[in-house]
């Protein structure tokens, strides 16, 4: 068993101790991947979503301009980092400047893929 799959199977039993004590957590597992999220009792849809979107928005500032489809990543996170901060709220004047804007990246960025495949085939 790997170090990491022990590390799970003592988290388990340490989550049941924990629920015996009447504390709600919720616990996710990829062992495959090696990712294991715990939740608290008070975690909502949206406090899952911003948590999520932090991990895509990592992987687009970490790739860079280093892989062709960054600009697409970066752009979307950008967009719906907007919508989940504003989600009980009102949009911005701005916040709808820069989503437009983050959509014409898109769109600007699916051109120039379109091209690169245009001339692979």
């Amino acid at each position: 068993m790997t170090s990491f799959r022990e590390f799970h199977k003592s988290l388990l039993d340490l989550v049941k101790s924990f629920e015996e004590k009447k504390t709600q957590l919720k616990l996710e597992s990829d062992l495959e991947s090696d990712i294991i999220k715990i939740f608290g009792e008070n975690i909502d849809s949206l406090s899952r979503a911003k948590n999520g979107l932090e991990d895509v928005s990592e992987l687009a500032y970490a790739t860079a301009e280093h892989h062709p489809y960054w600009n697409l990543l970066y752009s979307c996170s950008q967009i719906s980092k907007i919508i989940l901060d504003r989600w009980t709220g009102e949009l911005s004047k701005e916040e709808l400047e820069e989503i437009e804007w983050s959509i014409k990246e898109l769109q600007h960025t699916c051109n120039k893929i379109k091209e690169q495949v245009q001339k692979n085939d």
